[in-house]
């Protein structure tokens, strides 16, 4: 069962660029000293009484030390603009974790994971939790961007392709957002029984996603997601 949020405390331990869009911040949680959370799971940053920023955790839970944040800043909106002021020391307050994006280890059914962008950012938590105690099942990441540059986390899942035959990773560039997924996943998915879909991304690719599984005669309920925008 997921962890309730809580009012958290931690400081900034570290500050890096992955792409010239995409920064990683390591946050050590100061308290409540027993925090933990959810591979695919997020935490919300307070602007003022009525103002937060939501973002997911690209590490691992199982990682001891401090949580990493991955996050587009290209936005450029307070958030971004925070973000990218920060420094190794810096307090931060948030609240969390939150959100039930996350892998049912219980499930038996075979995984099929699917991103758009920034969206990458839960998968790559649940997928590198799942490499760390074992992947055991079939799964597939079919994962877009704008451009090959712009796919973070690329050679972490050719890497993992490579260590577990029973991945298969499908990255695939579009200049437009959402342009080729739907057509991949409708593509490469012939048989949807047994079979679970986690998308991550934009509102509209998340429709068009789901709805190419339905025709294929996935349960709705069959189908999580996370709306990044």
């Amino acid at each position: 069962m997921a962890a309730k949020p809580r009012e958290c405390q931690a400081e900034v331990a570290a500050v890096r660029s992955v792409t010239p869009d995409v920064i990683e911040v390591d946050l050590r949680v100061l308290a409540p000293e027993d925090f933990t959370f959810e591979a695919g799971q997020w935490i919300s940053v307070p602007f003022g009484e009525k103002t937060v920023r939501a973002w997911s955790m690209v590490s691992s839970p199982t990682r001891r030390g401090p949580i990493t944040l991955s996050v587009d800043v290209a936005p450029g909106g307070i958030g971004s603009q925070w973000l990218r002021g920060l420094t190794p020391g810096d307090p931060v307050r948030f609240k969390g974790p939150t959100g039930g994006f996350v892998f049912n280890r219980a499930d038996p059914r075979r995984a099929l994971f699917i991103a758009e962008e920034i969206g990458i950012v839960p998968i790559r938590s649940i997928l590198a939790d799942l490499d760390e105690s074992g992947l055991e099942r079939p799964a597939t990441l079919v994962y877009q961007a704008r451009s090959a540059g712009e796919l973070v986390y690329d050679a972490d899942f050719r890497a993992l392709a490579h260590r577990h035959p029973g991945f298969a990773y499908h990255p695939v560039v579009s200049a437009g957002q959402g342009e080729h997924l739907p057509a991949l996943v409708d593509r490469l998915v012939s048989d949807v029984a047994g079979l679970v879909a986690y998308v991550a991304g934009g509102e509209e690719t998340i429709a068009r996603v789901r709805e190419v599984l339905m025709a294929k005669g996935l349960e709705r309920k069959a189908v999580k997601w996370e709306k990044f925008w």
